[in-house]
């Protein structure tokens, strides 16, 4: 590790502690040139994979959007912040532990709409309006008979 003060290339670690439940090392360096101490903190890069989206460009997995979808889908919905972030982070999990390296929105869009099926089901209709772009009242009343049927299709 180089020392930022001196640019020295061979510092020592004197003392390294685990925190954050494992998750994060520090470690107490000091330089032997300079003779001067600093921290540095350790932790794993986790990569999300790449989005592909319908018109085929690539863009970086952004959790925000898709933390926005869940917030539109369950505006004024006896849903708690709790179940949405609960919900929001078995999508990431999914997509950290799927081993590709990209997925499409597609991908992505399904897995929201599982989350939604199971947290509520007007949330449920709402997103899959946009995600499908229902253009009439049938595609509407196909939605709400696939959600009350068990197991229905996506």
């Amino acid at each position: 590790m180089k020392c930022p003060y001196c640019n020295r290339t061979d510092t020592q670690v004197i003392d390294t502690r685990v925190q954050d439940e494992g998750d994060v090392i520090r470690r107490r360096r000091r330089c032997p040139a300079c003779e001067r101490r600093f921290t540095t903190f350790e932790r794993a890069e986790l990569l999300m994979p790449a989005v592909v989206k319908r018109n085929g460009t690539r863009v970086e997995f952004d959790i925000a959007k898709l933390q926005a979808s869940f917030k539109l889908a369950l505006r004024k919905r006896p849903v708690s912040t709790d179940q949405m972030d609960s919900a929001v982070e078995r999508i990431c999990d999914q997509l950290l532990h799927s081993g590709q390296k990209e997925v499409t929105s597609r991908f992505i869009g399904d897995l929201v709409m599982a989350e939604l099926r199971e947290l509520d089901e007007v949330a449920y209709v709402r997103f899959a309006s946009v995600y499908r772009s229902f253009e009439d009242v049938g595609e509407f009343v196909k939605a709400i008979s696939e959600f009350q049927s068990p197991g229905g299709s996506q």
